[in-house]
């Protein structure tokens, strides 16, 4: 577990990094972060206090330090509507914990990034005054966004986010995976150490 839980806590200075980088000139940058992914990993294999505790506060970290830099508040309705979205999709993960591979991951790493991206962004456009509130709004949301908070159109934000994602999924099972191995060959050397000495 400690390699996953090294893996959750570089994505998160990763994010921190990219985040503070956006200004400067890095928009391909925007929303590679594999937030989802965290949390849908994490639900998945960590155990039962650390499942939701791990994502929300390492995001929550990240957040502070972001929004610090830039003077945006901590708590508003879109951040708490971020952290319900991620909460949804680590439901997805407990779904999944008895059943966790690649073969069942992957596939819920795309489903858990359009959750998220679809709840963050339905909101935007319930709550942003400057989206029309139809269908079309609701469509701009969705695939352009508002130009006025950012270069970086809404698809791209899903794009870079269903990416991200994946690679982390891909990484954090190959983790799992190599970790209890590891333990269980550790767990056989030490059930036969014993015998070799007797």
């Amino acid at each position: 577990m400690i390699p996953a839980l090294l893996l959750v806590f570089s994505a998160v200075v990763y994010r921190v990094t990219t985040g503070l980088l956006i200004h400067s000139g890095a928009s391909w940058l925007s929303n590679f972060a594999p937030l989802a992914a965290i949390a849908l990993c994490s639900a998945a294999y960590f155990p039962r206090k650390y499942k939701f505790s791990v994502p929300l506060v390492t995001l929550f970290i990240s957040d502070a330090v972001i929004n610090f830099r830039y003077g945006a508040p901590l708590l508003d309705p879109q951040i708490l509507v971020r952290y319900a979205a991620l909460a949804l999709v680590g439901c997805v993960g407990v779904l999944l914990q008895n059943r966790a591979s690649l073969k069942t991951l992957l596939p819920a790493s795309i489903v858990g990034s359009t959750i998220f991206y679809a709840i963050t962004n339905a909101f935007s456009w319930f709550h942003d005054p400057g989206y029309a509130k139809n269908f079309a709004g609701l469509v701009q949301s969705l695939t352009v966004g508002l130009p006025q908070y950012s270069a970086t159109p809404s698809w791209m934000f899903f794009r870079n986010s269903l990416v991200s994602d994946l690679l982390f999924t891909l990484v954090f099972v190959v983790c799992m995976n190599v970790g209890q191995s590891r333990e269980r060959s550790g767990a056989r050397a030490a059930r036969f150490r014993p015998a070799a000495a007797g």
